[in-house]
């Protein structure tokens, strides 16, 4: 295999050599080297630079876990294994320029899980039948583009033609137009979470810090607070502002903007400075009315719009939301400040407002207080505003400024 830094083309030639090769054909074309991949279970015609054997003894148990077997569920499943290896070794070796893959369901279980260890920016684009559906576990929290290929992956024909000339030149335009490196002054970058009932807060916030630092918002809706932890976690970050804390109350009991159990993880487990509140705890997010489990038919709704609604979060599941909440922070090696907005966790919840409800978010609070352990680098603070007050605002970013400009 050549060491040349060149453009991925993956796929299984023993059923899509002809759209591989038409591909690759185009890059090359273009100007730009190709090294074109099989990752076939099933045998192949040895057009591609790399074999599926190649690429079959990255497997941690070497090739002959992946072939030869009479089970092609677990190939797939172990060719995917290994090409995630492969590419992750080629690509921290500097021989990767951006990886272009195509295929069915089986190619893109193969394909997505090695896209995903590429770094962010890098190129990576899948063409898949399966793109028209839900994306979401192939695309993750990663910056992959899927193109829906409109007919089957079987040939060449008039419009796969078109359709599949159009991801080679997309991959061109990528590799052949990187972002200008960064200067050495670039302004740090911070993660800050937002819901449409915290905008006012973390807009507010943005343009107090977006002289000096690079905003980067994320929408706190399950995969976004994911989005932000993973960025974390590769070193893009230099700080969390985490107004929007609501993932974690969604994750206990169950909504749909639910992060998982790693939320606020990346702080704990990397001591990055961590800003934070308790927005949009009041809240658990829900689709449309008639998706909602029956055993939540007493509870407290609004209507967010015709796909979203929303239910109260009761006193009971903000106790435990806000106990999850300071055991994770406490957790922490790093620096930890704690903003409670004490008239009001969301654009709805405040006097007059539908969620407006202070014997709950009082459970909120005192859990945090009861469980949330002070140190000289972790601190609590309940402040007299609600949580879009401007004043709120200003006391989020003035901390900022406090721990990150000591």
């Amino acid at each position: 295999m050549t060491t040349t830094p060149s453009v991925w083309v993956v796929g299984t030639f023993d059923t899509k050599a002809d759209e591989l090769t038409y591909l690759a054909r185009l890059i090359r074309q273009a100007g730009l080297p190709v090294l074109t991949v099989d990752i076939s279970t099933r045998g192949t015609a040895g057009q591609a630079d790399l074999s599926a054997s190649d690429v079959a003894a990255y497997h941690e148990s070497g090739a002959g876990h992946v072939l030869g077997g009479t089970d092609r569920g677990a190939a797939v499943i172990a060719m995917g294994q290994a090409l995630r290896r492969l590419i992750g070794d080629r690509s921290k070796a500097g021989q990767i320029l951006g990886v272009l893959g195509i295929g069915g369901s089986g190619g893109t279980s193969m394909l997505a899980p090695a896209l995903q260890v590429l770094p962010y920016g890098m190129p990576k684009l899948l063409v898949s039948t399966l793109a028209a559906g839900n994306v979401a576990p192939f695309v993750d929290v990663y910056d992959i583009m899927m193109l829906n290929p409109v007919t089957d992956l079987a040939g060449i024909n008039r419009l796969s033609r078109m359709v599949l000339a159009n991801a080679a030149h997309a991959m061109v335009g990528m590799v052949q137009h990187p972002v200008p490196e960064p200067a050495t002054d670039e302004l740090p970058a911070i993660g800050l979470t937002m819901f449409g009932v915290t905008t006012e807060c973390v807009q507010a916030v943005t343009r107090l810090l977006d002289s000096d630092y690079d905003c980067q918002v994320f929408h706190a809706n399950g995969i976004g607070g994911r989005t932000m932890e993973s960025l974390a976690h590769s070193g893009l970050l230099r700080a969390i502002v985490d107004i929007t804390t609501t993932e974690v109350g969604q994750h206990l009991a169950g909504g749909v903007c639910d992060a998982g159990p790693d939320r606020l993880a990346a702080a704990a487990e990397l001591g990055l400075p961590w800003i934070g509140s308790v927005g949009a705890l009041d809240m658990i997010n829900w689709g449309a009315r008639d998706t909602i489990p029956v055993r939540h038919a007493d509870r407290l709704f609004h209507t967010h719009n015709a796909h979203v609604t929303l239910m109260r979060s009761t006193a009971a599941e903000l106790e435990r939301a806000g106990e999850h909440i300071a055991l994770r922070l406490n957790q922490s090696p790093g620096i930890v400040r704690l903003l409670l907005p004490m008239q009001g966790l969301s654009a709805i919840d405040r006097p007059g407002a539908p969620f407006h409800d202070p014997d709950a978010d009082q459970a909120l609070f005192s859990a945090i207080e009861r469980h949330f352990v002070a140190t000289d680098r972790h601190r609590l603070e309940k402040l007299p505003w609600h949580i879009n007050d401007p004043e709120f605002a200003r006391a989020l970013a003035t901390t900022v400024r406090d721990v990150m400009e000591p």
